[in-house]
Order: structure tokens, then sequence, then C-alpha cells
């Protein structure tokens, strides 16, 4: 089987413009969860969010920048920085063979909110023309392939918080049956919008821990209260270890396989007992060709909120048994939130992250132990150790349960 390796990273979170800034305040524990800026949230129950601070996509114009929701920016930033990261030149590659597929959960919601206000007070004739390729989930991939002239595979996978792990999931098959020699992947989500949050409020899944909003995602804490908003992207160019020697690429790490499966449960709520993410990561690991006493490290799903964090923990009990009180798992939500469909790709370059330094990144706002999550969370600063394979969970909405293995590569 064709070994496929990363080769290049590239990140827009809200604690950092850039996987250099994002790592770097990851690993002091920095928070980047705050008021709400964009729009007025005087009558919402949740006013915190972790949005993406003073960013500016400069890998097009002006002209075209309004013609791209910010979803679709930044997947063209996170992109363009995977893109120069991996030292690649087009003009030296078949195009043809290389894809784009990147995960959205949502999509263009602030896009949709703007053009129906229009609609109700000026009519349809003052609706946009690019109202529809504006919003759909698909255009992130669309504009980066556009942008860069890519012609192989292009489409988005659309899981709810497992998009961007499902885009990841789907390029590696792709590369090892030669369906492409490289293909850029990842996730994107910008929907900290009015009806966005609006609609995560009444279904009272966010926090409302206003007053101290750094400390307002807590996984794992026994006195966390729901998930917080989050936006950003994260891209990563993959390709088969031939084509990466062939051009001397540096290579991050082995993307050793992945593992799926469905809560078949409830629309929203995981399944309490988590069967469903046990049977993701078992599978993953006999995707990767492992053992389970190989994961070094987890990168946890962990929202912080009641249901998932339980569910999570018993899933890792069940998988790994005894062993699970010696591997540490961390969440970074605690620090950027939930991104949704940009979750899982975020996650995944995290993990291969922690692999590179060997540091593991903390979950922050760990204070007060919950019976029922009672495993090596990271509390709260990081940690020092050698990690060779990590695992990344991602779930969603309608059950989606998928997790990703990585391998800190070794010629």
């Amino acid at each position: 089987m064709k070994k496929i390796v990363v080769t290049g990273l590239g990140l827009v979170t809200p604690i950092g413009n850039n996987r250099k800034t994002t790592w770097e305040n990851l690993i002091r524990g920095q928070s980047g969860v705050d008021r709400i800026s964009n729009f007025d949230i005087s009558a919402y129950p949740t006013k915190i969010a972790g949005e993406v601070k003073d960013f500016q996509c400069d890998v097009v114009d002006s002209k075209a920048l309004r013609r791209m929701d910010k979803f679709v920016q930044f997947a063209l930033q996170s992109a363009n920085e995977a893109i120069k990261n991996s030292g690649l030149e087009f003009e030296k590659e078949n195009k043809e063979k290389i894809g784009v597929i990147i995960g959205a959960g949502i999509g263009g919601l602030r896009v949709i909110e703007q053009q129906h206000s229009i609609l109700l007070s000026n009519g349809p004739n003052r609706v946009s023309p690019l109202l529809i390729p504006m919003l759909i989930p698909d255009m992130a991939a669309g504009q980066v392939a556009i942008n860069f002239g890519l012609k192989g595979p292009n489409f988005a996978t659309v899981s709810a918080c497992a998009s961007g792990a499902h885009a990841l999931a789907v390029s590696l098959d792709f590369l090892r049956l030669g369906m492409s020699d490289i293909i850029i992947a990842g996730g994107t989500e910008s929907c900290i919008t009015p009806l966005g949050l609006a609609g995560f409020c009444t279904m009272k899944a966010l926090s409302t821990q206003n007053d101290n909003p750094q400390k307002a995602s807590r996984p794992f804490d026994k006195t966390r209260d729901g998930f917080v908003m989050g936006e950003g992207a994260g891209i990563v160019v993959l390709e088969t270890e031939e084509h990466a020697k062939n051009r001397n690429a540096k290579i991050y790490a082995e993307f050793l396989g992945y593992g799926m499966s469905c809560d078949a449960y409830h629309i929203t709520a995981p399944d309490p007992e988590g069967y469903g993410p046990y049977l993701s990561m078992k599978s993953a690991i006999e995707n990767s060709h492992i053992d389970v006493s190989e994961i070094d490290y987890i990168n946890a799903h962990g929202t912080s909120t009641q249901l998932n964090d339980k569910s999570e923990t018993k899933a890792i009990k069940k998988l790994c048994g005894e062993k699970a009180y010696n591997i540490p798992i961390s969440s970074i939500k605690s620090m950027v939130g939930h991104q949704l469909g940009a979750a899982g790709a975020v996650e995944f370059i995290v993990s291969i992250l922690t692999c590179i330094e060997g540091i593991i990144p903390p979950t922050i706002n760990y204070e007060f132990q919950d019976p029922e999550c009672d495993l090596d969370y990271v509390p709260n600063e990081a940690r020092t150790k050698d990690i060779k394979i990590a695992l990344s969970n991602s779930f969603g909405f309608g059950g989606h349960n998928i997790s990703l293995v990585v391998k800190k590569y070794t010629d």
C-alpha cells in the first residue's frame, strides 16, 4: 500500500492567522474566546465565541474577496500557507493530478442572512446573482482550485463537525488509489452570525459563562455547561511518499489511516455509552495496521458539553482498557472553541505538530474533576513528551464519527 505523507500545513484560528502563531499560543494555553464583536449580542443568552481576529486574506484582490464568504477566504488563506510551506512549484507538476477536497459543515450562512434581508426589504430582483456560488459549501474547494489552476478531484465533504476530518480521509483513499499525486485537503467554517448563534442558543448547546469568556470552554471539567462557537480553517498538502521524495519535499508526518462510524442514535446527542466513537477509533487503528498500545496521544473531540465528554471518555476506556489512564488526552477546543466543519482538520494539524515538536497542548480551564471524566486530559499546562503516533477524533451532529491516525515521519 502506498504511504501517504503530509508536506504542507496551514491554519487560521481564533488564536492565530497562521500555523506558527496558532501553535505558539496553543502551547502557552492562550484562549481565543471573547465577547462577540461583529454583531449586536444584547438579546442572546450566549455572548461569547472564538472569532478569528484581524484577518485579511492576501491571496486575491479586494474585488475577488467581495465575491467570497468568509469561510472561503479562510480556506484560501490557509491553503496558500500550506502550499507555500510544502515548497510546491505548480509549474513543475501535472495539475490534472492535483485535487482539492475541503469540508465545511454549514457553508455561507453569513451571506444567506444578508441576502435574505435584502429579499425581504427590497424584493427578489435585488438579491445578489452571486448568492448561490457564495453560500454553497463546495465553493471553498472550488475557489482554491480556481486560484491555483488545479484540475484534479474537487468537492466538499459535509458532515457537520466531522466535515474536515472526512475530507482528509477521502483524500487519503484517493491518493492510495492513484487518482491523484497531491491533494490539498482540510476544513473551513465561519458561521458566528446572528442566525448561527441563535440556532445554537435555542438548542441550549452553548456555554453561557459570559462574564469570563476565556474560562467558558472547559472540556472534561465538571462545571462545563456547553461548547463555545469557533471559526477558522485547517488545510494540509497530502501526497504519496514517492512523489514527495522525488521533489525533495520536507515531510512532516505519515497519514496512517482513519476509521468511521455512526451512532445511529440521535440527531444531536451522542450515544451515551460511546459505542460509535469506540467503533471509529477501533476501525482507525485497524486501518492504520497498528496496535492500540502504540497510540501515544489522543487529540479529543472534547467539546465541553456534558454528554459529549462523558461519551468520548467511555469510548476511550472501552478501546484502551486500563491503558486509557496512561494516555495523554487533550482538547484544543478549550482555547479555540468548536470550529465546527473546520475542527477535524485543525486538530489533525495540531496532532502532527504535537508529534513533530514533542509537546502536547493542554486542556485549559480544567479545574474540577468529573468522576465520569477521570482520564489524563493534560490539564492547564503543555507537556513535553515524545509522541510517535497520535489519534484525532471528530464527531458530528447526525451521529457521524471519524478518527484519524498520524505518525511522526521517519525515512
